[in-house]
């Protein structure tokens, strides 16, 4: 029973021993095996690996993907105009070379983030310096960005190469501070105000304009026609002036007649009309006929 006991001690142990002598390196990661602090190797394939056992050797990981750094500062920078902007950013790179990254930078990925971050604000505040607001919110913020990734680039590749490679920098917001983004805003209202305002007064004159002009027009049209209307009234009338001279020329009495039947129709053309006149007048001649003496009888009736 005790031999039993031994041997399955003993496995255990065995088991133990080798656990800590065998580690896998995700393909995410570079396996870097220590032995007294001092760097054995660099494993930068996937797979399974053998090692020393704890103490004589120890392993680390480090992640050897795209990294993302964010702006996470918010102190304000001053452009050549000393304006104070908020400028927010982000940086993609990953470690290239652990070896170099472990003696220069740190152990994990978080000490690269932390000395990369300060390197990039700084060549971020040396280009801001050189360059207005109107450059940032331009093309040339292209340009700006294309400075600062090469300055970082340069810092990174020195004297004592940091073993990362940076592969963007990019701006995400360029702002004023708080300070004077309101009266800032308050200076675009006004002038938007200013703006609206003109333009609101010259399409009123332009209105007052169009409409005057059609009132002319108006008035225009309407004394021509008119003036063609009476043109062609007159020629009307001396048509039928023309007319009626002729036919009254043919027969005097029966033109005598006639105007005088139009004089009693104009005179009596209401039931209600009440006339108080001499009947001896010479309104009433045709009335009387020929029997009343001197008047005009109506004209015979023709076969």
């Amino acid at each position: 029973m005790n031999r039993i006991g031994f041997y399955i001690a003993s496995a255990l142990v065995a088991l133990l021993f080798l656990s800590s002598t065998v580690f896998v390196v995700d393909q995410r990661q570079f396996g870097v095996v220590y032995s007294f602090g001092q760097i054995k190797k660099v494993i930068s394939e996937p797979g399974l690996n053998f090692k020393l056992p704890p103490p004589l050797q120890n392993v680390n990981f480090i992640d050897k993907r795209l990294l993302t750094l964010d702006n996470a500062d918010s102190e304000p920078m001053l452009t050549a105009e000393k304006q104070r902007m908020i400028i927010d950013w982000y940086v993609r790179w990953r470690i290239t070379e652990p070896s170099q990254y472990i003696r220069n930078v740190g152990l994990d990925e978080k000490a690269g983030a932390q000395q990369l971050s300060r390197v990039v604000r700084n060549a971020f505040q040396e280009e801001i310096n050189k360059r207005t607001v109107k450059d940032l919110i331009s093309l040339k913020r292209e340009a700006l960005m294309a400075d600062v990734k090469s300055e970082v680039l340069e810092k990174v590749k020195g004297e004592k190469p940091w073993g990362i490679d940076v592969i963007d920098v990019r701006i995400t917001r360029a702002d004023y501070v708080d300070a004077i983004t309101e009266s800032v805003y308050r200076r675009m209202e006004a002038e938007r105000k200013r703006v609206a305002n003109e333009l609101r007064s010259t399409g009123a004159a332009e209105g007052e304009k169009i409409r005057a002009d059609a009132d002319r027009q108006r008035e225009v049209t309407l004394a021509n026609a008119y003036r063609d209307a009476q043109k062609i009234k007159g020629e009307g009338d001396a048509e039928a002036a023309r007319i009626y001279a002729e036919s009254f020329g043919k027969d005097a009495q029966f033109a005598q007649f006639y105007r005088s039947i139009e004089a009693y129709k104009s005179t009596f053309n209401k039931k209600s009309d009440v006339m108080v006149l001499d009947p001896s007048s010479d309104f009433f001649k045709a009335m009387r006929g020929s029997g009343s003496g001197g008047g005009v009888s109506a004209p015979p009736a023709k076969k």
